[in-house]
């Protein structure tokens, strides 16, 4: 496949930057793009074409944590870096599609933040207010010594979407086999009301298991030196459950590419901006060579800590769950709510 590299958008700046503030990778074609530069300059010069096209945004933005990156000041007052905040989502935003989702993965610093600003966006232009669908944590098991506090091992995934039109929504996608079934093999879980196969559900708020840890020096998805690479059964799992194949992923915060390795293996379009040349380049690079290992990683038992029994759900279908190969119904529209599994 071609891959290019070019100057950014339509015309350079009288400073001979590139529309964005840098170089833009792409594989040949508009579906798969990288932009190096400050997200806010590049969105900004890019919303005529951007403006409303967008399906998903994914954001992974710096925490704010005193970190020495290389080129970005991660160390700045509190409401500098909230106005920063604000200004990204608001771009975001706009970009959206009426229905659009955008997922923000946030520390519990600013968290709480976020979701108040987004309550109360109706002052902002356009004074649009996005709907809060879903507050989820990831959990990994391998957090950062602490004495003076309990360790932190968890990060937000905040889920909003854009008013103005139906969102995406692919349950069916990202159903795990249920505790109660694959721990207490619960004879209640053969039988189902909501459409769903026997044994599976929809994934708790709380996403954890045997491929969701934080990538450390060591792991197979490890891709050169960055610090906060994400799992990439994380970005599946988003990307399974709120766009559909030929979407539009945007991520302002590209970082190491995961989003954009899982979205172009997953047939999504993608945009991705990168602060750093360096990062963007690496990125790209890690994007087309595309993931680390097979996907479908993201079903599966949702708990990492007991063994999953086999009384209930035979072994044969029991790989076909884990290995994301179960052929899955959607869900049945009109059924009541199910009670807890």
């Amino acid at each position: 496949m071609k891959t290019t590299r070019r100057a950014g958008g339509k015309a350079a700046r009288p400073d001979g930057r590139a529309p964005g503030g840098g170089p833009e990778w792409s594989l040949g074609d508009p579906d798969c793009r990288v932009v190096v530069g400050d997200c806010r300059d590049v969105l900004a010069e890019r919303m005529a074409a951007l403006r409303e096209k967008v399906d998903l945004v994914f954001a992974d933005p710096p925490f704010n944590w005193k970190r020495a990156y290389d080129r970005w000041d991660d160390n700045l007052p509190e409401q500098e870096y909230l106005r920063f905040t604000y200004d990204w989502i608001d771009l975001c935003v706009e970009c959206l599609r009426p229905g659009g989702s955008l997922w923000i993965n946030i520390p519990d610093s600013w968290a709480a933040e976020i979701v108040c600003y987004m309550k109360r966006r109706l002052e902002r232009k356009p004074p649009v207010v996005m709907a809060h669908q879903n507050w989820c944590v990831w959990h990994y098991r391998f957090g950062q010594n602490a004495t003076e506090r309990f360790i932190n091992s968890k990060v937000h995934a905040l889920w909003f979407i854009k008013p103005g039109a139906a969102h995406t929504w692919n349950p069916q996608e990202v159903l795990e086999m249920s505790d109660r079934a694959s721990i207490y093999a619960d004879p209640r879980t053969r039988t189902k009301r909501d459409g769903m196969p026997a044994g599976l559900r929809v994934p708790l708020d709380v996403w954890y298991g045997k491929y969701w840890g934080r990538i450390q020096g060591n792991n197979t998805e490890r891709r050169g030196k960055h610090d906060n690479q994400l799992p990439e059964v994380y970005l599946e799992r988003v990307i399974l459950c709120s766009s559909r194949k030929g979407d539009l992923v945007l991520d302002p915060f590209l970082g190491s590419g995961t989003t954009g390795v899982v979205a172009r293996a997953l047939g999504r379009r993608f945009v991705g901006v990168e602060y750093s040349p360096e990062n963007a380049e690496s990125a790209f690079d890690r994007i087309r060579r595309g993931p680390a290992r097979e996907l479908g990683r993201s079903r599966g038992m949702s708990t990492a800590i007991f063994p999953a029994r086999s009384s209930l759900i035979g072994r044969s279908d029991r790989a076909e769950v884990e290995s994301g190969a179960c052929d899955v119904a959607p869900l049945r529209a009109g059924k009541r709510r199910p009670k807890d599994r």
